[in-house]
């Protein structure tokens, strides 16, 4: 899958080791290294649908953004890069219709 974010500062920020442990725990930055793995690793997001870090779409202000748990708090937070993103008939997303998506932030959305 294409990973893309939303600036150079984030971007450098996830994709540099030192920076990420400078940033944020060394457990979570290691899990967010593990996570971004599997971002390029994946075809598409519903392969990720049930991996680890409980992925999952998000509601209400944040609609149309997924979110893993790098920790108890800390959050990956990214939307399909395709936008409108792909939906099924329902209008839910369709997660195998992902096939890139945008690294938004990592933060603890709930404070």
């Amino acid at each position: 899958m294409q990973v893309e974010f939303l600036d150079a500062r984030l971007k450098r920020l996830c994709e540099d080791r030192s920076a990420r442990q400078r940033q944020w725990q060394k457990a979570a930055a290691d899990k967010l290294a593990n996570r971004l793995d599997d971002l390029a690793a994946a075809a598409h997001l519903e392969l990720l649908r049930h991996a680890p870090g409980k992925w999952e779409e998000l509601t209400g202000d944040r609609k149309g953004q997924l979110s893993c748990r790098l920790d108890k708090k800390l959050r990956l937070v990214m939307r399909p890069t395709k936008q409108p993103p792909p939906t099924k008939p329902d209008g839910g997303l369709d997660w195998r219709a992902v096939d890139a998506v945008t690294i938004l932030e990592v933060e603890n959305y709930h404070d």
